[in-house]
């Protein structure tokens, strides 16, 4: 006779036998217990559906030639010319940007976000005027903020990290990120000029090449004005289709989502992997779990620092002799490619401004009166919420599970084992949007 164990009514497999391992059908789940697949039971937005195809591969190609055309955007650049320099490039996107916003009637809030920053990795350690250009699409709650960011300087560190003056075109590190996030203002802009429920904010970042000055300035900023960043996302290189070695790859793209498990970074790495394969299967998202490629970082990364979910997009296959050296060209550049991780981005970020703010203090206590066995979980309201959903996942699970609707009330007694899963508490809207979870047991973050 074969051994039966069984486990918790969670746990994917309701028995396991020595022959092998028998799945939950739906009908052995817990009462009010649904199976979600990997778009974690969110929502197609027909209004976000509408405007994706308004992304254009020819306005992104124009903005990135621009931007090349000034033959360096290094952050040490000349900043008095017209036609060559970081200087020229921030006033050519300043000027783009406001030009968007006169056409939706001044919906976009354009400014220079300056900072005089030391340079530490520089030998002589100078100070630097590093100046970001902001467009800010006030939304209903102007200080909850969804942060869309690139960089806009450009280098040719592979040869000299601190020539200033040669020609570095940047095209796809980072005028390709650049560009695709000019043309999200003016699509969001256009069609949003009213905003959403968060703020958006189109964050062109410069000093990114000396140490991510410009992004974290502006995160530390944010903080010190006591924003709450709902996520921070860089789109940095992400026009390559063409590796090194021959390989091509125009139909996915990469998302870094870092430690912890159960962190928000994590979570918004979750929400954007669901969010891709809801709106455009084909062009599939590839989430790697940790921060960022080995021994190299982004703009996103100082945001993730503070503990805010943040998440980079990077093209699949990357060629290194299209970064940090003079054949970062233009010609190079897969245009459409870049379109579409523009629209993954606006799918996944719209999505959470127009949700609610993730719910706030979710605890979970042991229930004593079921011997510890039972779980439960409890939180604060969150504003603009008309029912909430407990996420559950195994904690070897790349994704969520489980949802359990809970209607009414801001607590929920959870008939399974906590110690063996990770669950998580999000908020939904009248329209149907979801925030990202707030994962209990919490992350162990490691002191500041």
């Amino acid at each position: 006779m074969r051994k039966v164990t069984c486990l918790s009514a969670f746990v994917l497999v309701a028995c396991s036998t020595t022959s092998g391992v028998r799945v939950l059908t739906t009908e052995t789940l817990p009462p009010g217990t649904e199976r979600i697949d990997i778009t974690m039971g969110l929502r197609r937005d027909p209004g976000i559906s509408a405007i994706l195809d308004e992304i254009s591969p020819a306005r992104i190609r124009e903005t990135d030639s621009i931007l090349v055309s000034f033959g360096t955007r290094h952050t040490m650049s000349d900043t008095t010319s017209a036609v060559r320099g970081i200087g020229a490039a921030r006033r050519f996107l300043h000027q783009r940007l406001s030009e968007y916003s006169r056409e939706c009637g001044g919906c976009l809030k354009v400014q220079y976000d300056a900072a005089m920053v030391e340079v530490t990795r520089h030998p002589q350690r100078p100070a630097v005027n590093v100046v970001n250009v902001l467009a800010w699409l006030p939304g209903r709650d102007t200080s909850r903020v969804v942060v869309i960011g690139g960089h806009y300087d450009s280098c040719i560190c592979s040869i000299d990290r601190w020539d200033f003056t040669s020609d570095a075109p940047g095209a796809d590190d980072d005028g390709s990120g650049t560009s695709a996030i000019v043309e999200m203002a003016r699509v969001l802009s256009r069609r949003f000029p009213k905003g959403f429920d968060a703020t958006l904010v189109f964050a062109l970042y410069a000093g990114e090449e000396q140490g991510l000055l410009g992004s974290t300035h502006f995160a530390e900023r944010l903080h010190g004005s006591q924003y709450r960043v709902a996520a921070a996302v860089t789109n940095d290189i992400i026009g390559n289709v063409v590796s090194d070695d021959g390989r091509v790859d125009s139909t996915s793209v990469r998302i870094f989502a870092a430690d912890p498990d159960n962190g928000p970074s994590r979570e918004l790495g979750r929400y954007t992997w669901a969010i891709g394969s809801l709106y455009d299967p084909a062009f599939a998202v590839v989430p790697v779990y940790r921060l960022d490629r080995i021994q190299r970082g982004g703009d996103h990364s100082p945001f993730n620092t503070l503990r805010d979910p943040a998440l980079r997009f990077t093209e699949r296959l990357e060629n290194y002799k299209r970064q940090h050296l003079p054949t970062d060209r233009l010609a190079d550049v897969n245009f459409r490619y870049v379109a579409n991780v523009a629209k993954l981005n606006i799918a996944a970020l719209a999505s959470i401004a127009m949700a609610p703010a993730p719910p706030d203090s979710v605890v979970a206590r042991r229930d004593q009166e079921s011997g510890g066995q039972k779980w439960m979980i409890s939180w604060k309201p969150s504003s603009g919420a008309v029912s909430y959903e407990i996420l559950m996942r195994r904690t070897t699970s790349p994704t969520h599970e489980h949802v359990i609707r809970v209607s009414s009330g801001t607590q929920y007694l959870l008939a399974d084992q906590l110690d063996d899963l990770f669950a998580g508490v999000r908020a939904v809207g009248a329209n149907g949007h979801r925030s990202l979870a707030v994962v209990i047991p919490p992350p162990a973050f490691p002191a500041r």
